[in-house]
């Protein structure tokens, strides 16, 4: 039987080491497979959790503790209180495409040479219909809709694409989780901006 080697999968699992945190996931190896858990659970024993099975990933990343629904899963408000054990690598990237879609494979993306980021001008020149309008933000308007957007209260993934005259997300400031190209939520947050409602304002955003 053929192996299938994955480097981007080996790439992510190489940088685990002993454990790695990944937004507010805590990775850690465990005999052949892996355990993971919310950072802050770090100290907790076992015995404090609930077992979450791998095939309820997804709805653990889809809902707040209140049972909220969470439209943006790199939001800092993932729920505490479990464990996922996986039993290897494969399970491993199952489990945090779940949690956070993409993230392996963005992480991937944004360490090769020429990294595939869209920035906002570039990515919202393509746009039509009612979000053609995003484009005519100036770029003072679009850095604001942006700083609030991709806030680190808001989401934890190191935002590396920008507008003229506002830098990158630093490192340290977010996740490992790279963000490459503007999101949805962004895209509508800039329509309103441009073009709000009859009844919303700026502060509506």
């Amino acid at each position: 039987m053929t192996t299938v080697i994955n480097p981007l999968l080996n790439g992510f699992v190489a940088r685990i080491g002993n454990e790695l945190v990944l937004a507010q996931v805590l990775i850690r190896r465990d005999g052949q497979g892996f355990e993971l858990r919310h950072m802050e659970d770090r100290q907790k024993p076992r015995s404090a959790f609930r077992s979450v099975p791998l095939n309820d990933a997804r709805a653990l990343a889809q809902f707040t503790a209140d049972g909220a629904f969470r439209p943006l899963r790199s939001a800092p408000d993932l729920q505490k209180g479990w464990r996922l054990g996986v039993r290897d690598e494969v399970e491993l990237e199952t489990a945090l495409n779940q949690i956070y879609p993409g993230a392996i494979a963005d992480g991937f993306a944004a360490r090769l040479p020429n990294p595939p980021v869209t920035n906002y001008r570039e990515f919202t020149a393509r746009q039509t219909g009612i979000y053609e309008v995003t484009a005519t933000l100036g770029d003072r308007q679009a850095a604001q809709v942006i700083r609030f957007c991709c806030a680190a209260k808001s989401c934890l993934k190191q935002r590396l694409w920008t507008v003229e005259g506002l830098a990158p997300d630093a490192a340290e400031e977010k996740s490992l989780i790279p963000c490459l190209e503007p999101c949805a939520l962004l895209l509508e947050s800039a329509r309103r901006f441009a073009r709000p409602g009859p009844d919303e304002t700026v502060a509506d955003l």
